[in-house]
């Protein structure tokens, strides 16, 4: 550790949900094993989920220690329950509006710590576009983290700035998105609603504001690694004019299976069970499948998925998170009849949490079918595995067309549409073709072996000299320049 690291101190201010947070908890580990004095911002019932992921340990360099420091999270001032913390604890979707209204109020509790510690950098989340602002009140820099890829930061300004759906004379119809490297095809129906059909609300003045807020930061900081997308990371820095920095994959801080399980809400299978079964089975035959934190689909989806991988006669783990509940899973009537009995042995269903990255990096798994949120499909390619994609909504459309379209390594469950928070209807047939695509027969196998080639660039892109930590080291520099 450098002296000139140890006089640094970074803040971060995670947005209060789980896809959100667990790659800020690994980005604390990151910046504390280079010596940086690192602290997490958060609220009090947020405060477990970072104390447990980011506890003290010991490295070659010495011990990390992380700090948290609390905000009080104004549940009552804008009209929330109790304990309404984080996005994925709202009772229902009609609350995200007063969610969005408690955000803003962070912004004065937030400055006082700004006030009082003085840190060397702000790295706030992207749903923070007052922290840019926040920040400049007393000469911080302000880094913004979107938590998503070049590719669909890219990609998404092209879409919002030039608006090639507007052409179109169905939702079906595919356009290239202008401008973008790589004539990449998406539809009308995979663009968010409210950009095709230009609805003024809370959530697109809150876009614009981050756009604007970003514009202005200091920088952005991505979670990635260069070889993944050149093409799109010169893109954006180059032609869109950005200064970032990709530190990723950042899940790969984690170096074994307690660290990587620690990351997230409580797993809800035994972790050692779990690997135990894995263990029984062979290399690359099992495929896992799971859909994020948000994402929920209905009974009669569920019948269809489970139906499509009975079908496919392979071995698989199921992750499903069906209501608020999770507990509530079990009650429904989602399931085939007789499904888990003719299933024994061979499919694993973990209802509610699992120990994603555990799994993914387990040699017995072979594939992955997931919603392309940007940690999963990450955590994908880390893992070396080929995926079935199905998005849902938020940027996820534009991380499959980086996985089927530049990448090759997936391919799609059926044209999608863009949903807040329910999937799209897939039929069994669909979902039997796509699995069966990625873990039977030669073209599996080369997707396979593109992904494995990927993952062993991800794991030499943390590596020192790595372009990863190459760039770390150079924005860490780069903020001791500022002091």
């Amino acid at each position: 550790m450098s002296s000139e690291n140890r006089e640094l101190h970074i803040f971060l201010f995670p947005f209060m949900a789980y896809g959100h947070m667990i790659p800020v908890s690994d980005m604390a580990k990151l910046f504390a094993a280079q010596g940086v004095k690192t602290t997490i911002i958060t609220t009090p019932l947020n405060a477990p989920t970072f104390s447990k992921s980011t506890r003290s340990r010991k490295t070659n360099s010495g011990r990390i220690e992380i700090e948290i420091k609390t905000i009080k999270f104004p549940s009552q001032e804008a009209g929330l329950p109790e304990g309404c913390e984080n996005l994925d604890s709202l009772p229902t979707p009609e609350f995200a509006n007063n969610f969005s209204k408690a955000l803003g109020l962070l912004q004065e509790p937030l400055e006082r710590l700004l006030f009082e510690d003085q840190p060397s950098c702000l790295v706030a989340d992207m749903f923070f576009p007052w922290a840019t602002d926040a920040a400049a009140k007393f000469g911080i820099p302000r880094l913004v983290f979107h938590g998503i890829s070049f590719f669909a930061l890219a990609a998404s300004d092209c879409v919002r700035r030039y608006q090639p759906f507007k052409n179109m004379s169905s939702d079906s119809e595919p356009f290239v998105i202008p401008n973008l490297p790589g004539e990449i095809k998406m539809t009308r129906a995979q663009v968010p609603y409210f950009l095709k059909e230009n609805i003024e609300n809370d959530l697109t003045q809150l876009m614009k504001q981050a756009h604007d807020s970003e514009v202005g930061s200091y920088g952005i900081v991505v979670n990635s690694f260069y070889e993944l997308e050149p093409v799109y990371a010169d893109y954006y820095r180059k032609l869109l004019g950005r200064k970032a920095w990709h530190i990723g994959p950042l899940s790969l801080c984690n170096r074994d299976n307690e660290e990587k399980s620690y990351r997230g809400k409580e797993v809800s299978i035994d972790e050692h069970e779990c690997l135990k079964w894995l263990n029984s089975k062979k290399p690359n035959s099992v495929v896992y499948v799971c859909f994020g934190s948000m994402a929920r689909f209905s009974n009669s989806q569920l019948k269809e998925i489970a139906a499509g991988l009975e079908a496919t006669r392979l071995e698989f783990i199921w992750v499903v998170r069906r209501g608020k509940n999770d507990d509530d899973v079990g009650k429904e009537d989602w399931l085939p009849e007789g499904f888990e009995e003719r299933m024994e042995g061979k499919g694993l269903i973990i209802r509610g949490w699992a120990p994603q990255v555990p799994i993914l990096d387990h040699g017995a798994v072979g594939g992955f079918v997931t919603h392309c949120g940007w940690n999963s499909t990450l955590e994908g390619i880390a893992a070396g595995l080929p995926m079935v994609t199905w998005p849902v909504s938020a940027e996820q459309f534009y991380n499959e067309k980086l996985v089927t379209q530049v990448l090759k390594i997936g391919v799609g469950v059926g044209d999608q549409m863009w949903v807040s928070v329910e999937g799209d209807s897939v039929k069994r047939e669909a979902i039997e073709k796509a699995v069966t695509q990625i873990m039977v027969g030669e073209e599996a196998e080369e997707m396979r072996s593109r992904s494995k080639g990927l993952a062993e660039q991800a794991r030499g892109a943390i590596e020192k000299g790595g372009s990863s930590h190459f760039d770390l080291n150079a924005l860490i520099e780069e903020l001791s320049c500022q002091r």
